[in-house]
């Protein structure tokens, strides 16, 4: 019997954490305003769901599998393991073990192959930019940091990760920014890299990409790819001024074809409005109460599984 209520509560936390919660975070207002705290939120719910399915596999696994069930209880007291009463398993029990092991295998998959195609770009893209490589513009500050300069009219600027991670300007931005405005780039750029963004967006395309018909996972690929440019403006408006910031961005996109895809010049339209009018942060006492809360979500898995034994001890 205590099997199975874990398994209803896992359930329904995770269920909560996938579909109405995402939902509501992405129509509230204040993720504009504190695009690190948002996404912040944005991982703990992922954490949340993961960790749900994760504590219900083993708990199944431990009822089907007697080696499994002789690891995972091996240091407890004999009333603990009384307490999960896994002989009254009932009889989907083990439909619903192989379901979520083939999640978890699917999963696994989906990250692993969205981190090698992630390094297979980033080779050929490393190894065609070495042909392109001239030498660096008379005049060009080296306090401006480790630079690969491209010849190439089209103003561009962008954050390589790697091993060494890399930021890339092409001569048609180092032409047509200002001197601040190129500062505000590489900042923004910067933020990226320190921030590790890569990886919150590999790790997003490859679940929205392994499950598509997931609410949360949709969502959180969505609101990952926009906060992270949102954490970024913040990044650099802050050292060098929204404005600034805001006329970097504009001389950088004006004339890229991306700009002919609607999702895109909207988002680019958001960024230079919400630069120019640059929205309230909320209070310090209100982000660190969000992001505490937020951290302690994930722990409520944790509290279901454990929570049979800790009632027997």
């Amino acid at each position: 019997m205590a099997l199975t209520v874990c398994l209803l509560l896992l359930g329904a936390v995770a269920l909560t954490a996938a579909v109405p919660v995402p939902r509501a975070l992405t129509r509230a207002v204040w993720p504009e305003r504190e695009p690190v705290v948002a996404l912040w939120v944005w991982q703990c719910l992922v954490a949340t769901v993961l960790l749900c399915c994760l504590a219900a596999l083993v708990l199944t696994a431990a009822a089907v599998f007697r080696t499994v069930h002789d690891r995972v209880f091996a240091p407890a007291p004999p009333a603990v393991t009384a307490a999960y009463d896994l002989a009254a398993a009932p009889a989907w029990t083990a439909g619903l073990t192989l379901l979520l092991a083939c999640g978890a295998a699917w999963t696994t998959a989906m990250l692993a192959r969205e981190l090698v195609e992630a390094r297979r770009r980033r080779r050929l893209v490393r190894a065609h930019l070495r042909e392109r490589v001239p030498e660096l513009p008379a005049g060009l500050p080296a306090a401006r940091g480790p630079l690969l300069v491209l010849e190439d009219d089209y103003p561009d600027a962008w954050w390589m990760p790697g091993h060494p991670s890399q930021l890339v300007v092409t001569t048609g931005a180092l032409h047509r920014l200002t001197g601040r405005q190129l500062d505000a780039v590489l900042a923004h750029e910067r933020g990226h890299a320190r921030a590790r963004h890569d990886w919150l967006l590999h790790l997003s395309t490859a679940l929205a990409t392994g499950f598509p018909r997931v609410p949360l996972f949709a969502h959180f690929c969505d609101q990952t790819h926009r906060l992270v440019e949102l954490a970024a403006d913040d990044t650099a408006s802050r050292r060098h001024g929204h404005v600034t910031t805001a006329l970097a961005l504009i001389e950088l996109n004006q004339h890229r074809g991306v700009l002919s895809c609607a999702s895109s010049r909207r988002l680019l339209g958001e960024r230079v409005d919400r630069l120019l009018r640059p929205p309230p942060r909320l209070d310090r006492g209100r982000r660190a109460l969000t992001a505490a809360g937020a951290a302690l979500v994930p722990l409520l898995p944790l509290l279901i599984t454990f929570a049979p034994g800790l009632t027997a001890m």
